[in-house]
């Protein structure tokens, strides 16, 4: 019964024939599974720790090192696994903060290539610690890389592997993986990608690693990887986040990450107060038609081209010379602006004065009462700006949204949610500028690209059509954040 229960719970992922476990062999020396457990109710269902520590023990003797990535936490002691795990935790359903990846790949790189010892304790600073060297450590990055590689072409047939796992040894996990082998074995973003699902998905059930902020990050790796293995760590500071066709209802929020990963914070929430609607007239309302209709049709057109938010905050056709924030450099990012404060609108008194929201009558009208003043207003043009500086800690960026309906007697429900990570460090070029990114951007993206619920596409009905979210770099603070050389102790976090 247990075991048709690990089948069902396994579902879309491949089970190793020999072992009957949910695990699979990325390569010779990866090794991708799902969390596993000695303890009920999650030994009905996950992988017996004791059957997994058996099969690594008969494969690979001694050879055999676990990397797990559950900030969740990680399911079982480290005894049970005779002290062979090292710890990287981050939430589920996220990517990683970029500062932990440098020091995930020289782990893995060392143990690899028979040069790491484990540290055996855990650091509330292991980013900077990992970071001391600075320059030196920069300058010698490609010379360890050959040196690691040379090592590895030797050493992959001797039996020595990574195991990597998370909660489903799916996302965490496969982005992890594929990270490994595009920064330190040569393997492109899509061989990468292709081969991880290849091993770990049963064909038609989609993608190994199909989060869109994990595959960014992903993306972030290979530009990490071709720039020379710079990165520096940065507080950043959000000007202003623009949005098109915001529903009513829509709460904007921006989170970071929290210690050291573990956490995702809530580092501000717009108010009423800080939310400026340029344009009024918000698509859809509060009914069930509107609902239908966001969610059976797609988005219109943004008003990126035929009409343009100028950054005095005024509206133009393509044909006037209005000055506008340029086009996106990549998917996603605008080159860096002159003066990103210019971006700040000068509100004319006719946006000033719009007339009542669409939702406001709606409410009116069912109800007979006057609409609650500190609904969230939506508009074709909305802007959020703080009302006092809002300046993160480091690179790592959540923009978050969820949409709530207030029924006729008063209830409420989230009718979606969905959000969105960046890091301005690669989004101002960084990598392709020598470790020395534009000073400040705009990073854009659309409804549809965004994440979902819990890993899925699937946001609920449509809060907005598109985002963009005006950033710059704070004046002090940075920090290089170095890859650990080849036999260099690499702390956990």
């Amino acid at each position: 019964m247990a075991s048709l229960l690990r089948q069902i719970i396994a579902g879309p992922r491949a089970r190793h024939a020999d072992s009957n476990l949910d695990l699979c062999y990325v390569t010779p020396f990866i090794i991708a599974t799902s969390g596993p457990s000695g303890t009920y109710p999650q030994l009905a269902y996950r992988n017996p720790l004791d059957k997994l520590v058996a099969f690594l023990d008969k494969s690979h003797g001694e050879d055999w090192c676990i990397w797990e990535f559950r900030a969740e936490g990680t399911g079982y002691p480290d005894k049970e696994v005779r002290d062979k795990v090292r710890h990287y935790p981050f939430p589920d359903h996220h990517p990683p903060p970029f500062a932990m990846l440098p020091l995930v790949m020289a782990s893995m790189r060392n143990w690899l290539t028979e040069g790491g010892k484990k540290t055996g304790t855990s650091t509330n600073s292991a980013a900077e610690e990992a970071s001391k060297k600075g320059e030196e450590a920069t300058e010698e990055a490609q010379k360890n890389d050959t040196k690691a590689a040379e090592k590895l072409d030797k050493k992959q047939g001797n039996g020595r592997v990574v195991v990597v796992h998370c909660k489903a040894g799916k996302g965490r996990s496969g982005t992890m993986a594929c990270s490994y082998l595009i920064s330190e074995c040569g393997w492109s973003k899509e061989e990468a990608l292709v081969r991880f699902t290849e091993r770990r998905m049963r064909s038609g059930f989609g993608q190994g690693v199909s989060i869109p902020s994990q595959l960014r990050y992903v993306d972030y790796v290979t530009r990490w990887t071709a720039g020379g293995k710079k990165y520096v760590e940065r507080p950043v500071e959000i000007i202003e986040v623009h949005t098109w066709g915001l529903r009513e209802g829509v709460k904007v929020g921006v989170e970071i990450f929290g210690e050291e990963g573990k956490k995702i914070e809530t580092a501000h929430i717009f108010g009423t107060k800080e939310r400026l609607v340029v344009e009024g007239g918000s698509p859809g309302g509060a009914g069930f038609k509107d609902w239908v209709t966001d969610m059976a049709h797609p988005a219109p057109a943004a008003p990126s081209k035929s009409r343009t938010i100028a950054l005095d905050g005024t509206y133009g056709n393509e044909n006037e010379p209005t000055s506008t924030a340029s086009e996106p450099a990549s998917n996603n990012s605008s080159p860096s602006v002159d003066k990103p404060a210019a971006l700040a609108p000068k509100i004319g008194l006719a946006a000033k004065s719009a007339k009542v929201s669409a939702s406001a009558a709606i409410q009116r009208a069912a109800t007979g009462k006057e609409p609650d003043s500190e609904a969230e207003e939506g508009g074709q043009a909305v802007i959020f700006r703080p009302s006092k500086p809002l300046i993160l800690p480091s690179c790592d960026i959540n923009i978050d949204f969820e949409r709530r309906h207030r029924a006729r007697y008063g209830m409420t429900m989230v009718t979606s949610v969905a959000h969105v990570w960046f890091n301005p460090f690669f989004e101002g070029n960084g990598p392709e500028q020598g470790g020395k990114p534009n000073e400040n951007g705009v990073f854009e993206i659309e409804w549809d690209k965004m994440d979902g619920i819990k890993g899925s596409l699937r946001k609920g009905t449509r809060a907005l059509d598109r985002v963009a979210v005006v950033w710059r770099f704070a004046d002090q603070g940075a920090r290089e954040v170095a890859e650990p050389g080849v036999d260099s102790e690499v702390p956990e976090m």
